[in-house]
Parts: structure tokens; sequence; C-alpha cells
């Protein structure tokens, strides 16, 4: 396991999957399936983006972390591994992100 938080997050909510949805708040929404840990998602981003509009950095902060999480809840629920967004990431880090916008708009 890497020592990286984002890393260590997945892993244990990866584990999770595997827990009684009695006792689990993670493996009840995993249990839900892939449109309702979506939907989690997009309802803590608007969260965060009222936080941010609010100018509320405590909120903001708790907020983001219920990001990170739903966001990895749907990666573990969708077979999506950090280190591929890690590669898109690092791909994206060697060109402007006004071209690689561009360059999705030709697609």
């Amino acid at each position: 396991m890497n020592d990286h938080p984002i890393d260590r997050l997945y892993e244990t909510i990866i584990a999770r999957k595997r827990a009684s949805p009695a006792h689990s708040y993670t493996a009840q929404l995993l249990n839900r399936g892939v449109a309702q840990c979506a939907k989690k998602l997009g309802e803590e981003g608007v969260e965060a983006a009222l936080a941010a509009v609010g100018g509320k950095k405590r909120e903001i902060v708790a907020e983001s972390a219920d990001v990170l999480y739903h966001l990895l809840v749907v990666w573990a629920a969708t077979g999506v591994k950090p280190q591929s967004v890690y590669g898109a990431l690092k791909k994206r880090t060697a060109r402007s992100g006004l071209s690689e916008k561009k360059a999705r708009k030709r697609k």
C-alpha cells in the first residue's frame, strides 16, 4: 500500500466493500450501485461549491473531504484505480490547460 492519503483511503474503501452494510456506510453506498454513489458525489460537490461561495473555510475543508471520499467510492464502484487517475493528471501537466481543453473540443 502507498503512503499517499488518497491511496490509503481507496484501499480502506475497497476493504469495506466486503463489510456488512449493517456496519459500514461505505458498504451500504456501494451496495446501492454506481448511480447512488454518483448521486452522493454530486450532492457533496454542490455542498463544497456552496461553502466556497459563502467563503466558509472550515466548511470548505469538511466538504472537500466529503467530495474526495465520495469520488473514491465512485472509483471503487466503477473499478477505476487511483493510478489511472494519476496517469491522466500527469499527462495533463505536460500541456497547458487551455490547449488540453481545446483538444477535447475537437473530438
